[in-house]
């Protein structure tokens, strides 16, 4: 589910990147070189917004009164910065999936996650929120929060939207990355278009407790339980602990992995409409503890609809902007959609693994200066004239 955290505080989804303090000396002191400005000409894809309709992929959707997508946001669909190789973001995607698929080996020696990262952002509202159970008052739906197409089809607001129709599928282990839009101020940290991605692993009964002793006499279910702070009110305990335990074992591993073995990490509860019980991530960054991810194990309500009612599953999902500005020292979310030579070129490299820290610099090798002046040019020649909201 897409767990990414603004955002997080006030509606409850997924958290999105926000990065308070990276870089801030590089971003802030500037330099004695003349500031200048990463170029993001090049072509875009050219939707259009008629007056009765949106026509979009190929796709043509009648406006309503809840039509809100703009030329701006629209040129954004179809660039899918995470599956362009050699991109920070393609970069990033693909250490997580190589980390899981060498980790994870079925018994045939197949990888146990299968990887979705080309599924359309155009989604129906009841894909978005309610088949991840968000209430129909929550104000994570506000249009002033999503992009609409119509009052029925919106651009995704997280990966999370996919997530029924994955399980329903028949899939029980899967990585899921892909374009997001959500309406937020512009600046170094946020962005309305981000990239996120999230996992899902089911379990039956023999699946969990194979390796218990005496598993054989455990359940997953139970009638007449009761939900609390630790499970749902169909979970056994002694499910949901092996299943929280399985779930946190597997994302430190992955934060090791992209980390290094030397990492701090501590474990917060918090709360999504999706999961109980939930936690977030965090690593000591710099000094201070940044949250990763948003996590938990998945509501039974949302399995059962989607024909998985005799398995327990854990769901995780993380921003991939936040984990490519920490690992790469990348300054400025809007220099994602660069497409500029001297920022794309310092990213191509042979081993994904490869330790990338990015250098701001001119054609002749001078660091370029991130000056206000600079960052504001910067953001107009990234998304044009704009102000607070890219409207």
């Amino acid at each position: 589910m897409t767990f990414s955290s603004s955002i997080l505080s006030r509606h409850q989804l997924w958290p999105r990147p926000r990065l308070h303090r990276l870089l801030s000396d590089a971003w802030t002191n500037g330099c004695a070189a003349p500031s200048r400005c990463l170029s993001t000409d090049g072509p875009s894809l050219h939707p259009v917004i008629g007056e009765n309709s949106v026509e979009l992929l190929g796709h043509s959707y009648p406006r309503d009164d809840f039509t809100n997508v703009t030329p701006k946001i629209l040129g954004k669909v179809g660039r899918h910065l995470h599956n362009q190789p050699y991109h920070p973001l393609w970069l990033i995607k693909e250490r997580i999936k190589a980390h899981f698929y060498s980790s994870y080996i079925g018994r045939w020696g197949n990888p146990v996650f299968s990887v979705h990262d080309n599924l359309s952002p155009v989604v129906t509202v009841e894909q978005n929120f309610d088949s991840l159970l968000i209430p129909a008052d929550h104000p994570s739906r506000k249009p002033g929060d999503n992009y609409y197409l119509n009052r029925t089809t919106m651009l995704r607001a997280h990966t999370s939207a996919h997530q029924r129709e994955l399980v329903r599928s028949g899939l029980d282990a899967f990585l899921l990355a892909g374009d997001v839009y959500r309406r937020d101020e512009i600046d170094a940290s946020h962005y309305p278009v981000f990239h996120q991605m999230e996992g899902v692993r089911l379990f039956s009964n023999h699946e969990l407790f194979s390796k218990v002793p005496n598993g054989e006499d455990l359940s997953l279910f139970e009638r007449g339980g009761r939900r609390t702070p630790h499970k749902q009110e169909s979970h056994t305990l002694e499910a949901v602990k092996l299943v929280e335990f399985d779930l946190k074992q597997t994302l430190t591993r992955l934060v090791t992995h992209l980390f290094g073995s030397d990492v701090d990490v501590r474990w917060v509860d918090c709360y999504f409409p999706f999961t109980h019980p939930s936690f977030e991530l965090e690593v000591r960054f710099q000094g201070d503890w940044m949250e990763v991810l948003g996590c938990g194990v998945m509501e039974q309500e949302l399995l059962n609809s989607a024909g998985a009612g005799n398995k327990l599953g854990w769901a995780f999902g993380l921003g991939l902007e936040r984990l490519a500005m920490i690992l790469y020292s990348i300054p400025d979310i809007r220099l994602f959609w660069s497409r500029d030579e001297r920022f794309l070129k310092q990213f191509r490299v042979e081993d994904v693994q490869q330790p990338i820290c990015f250098q701001v610099q001119t054609h002749t090798n001078q660091t370029l200066c991130f000056s206000p002046f600079c960052c504001h040019h910067l953001c107009q020649r990234i998304l044009g004239n704009t102000k607070t909201f890219l409207l």
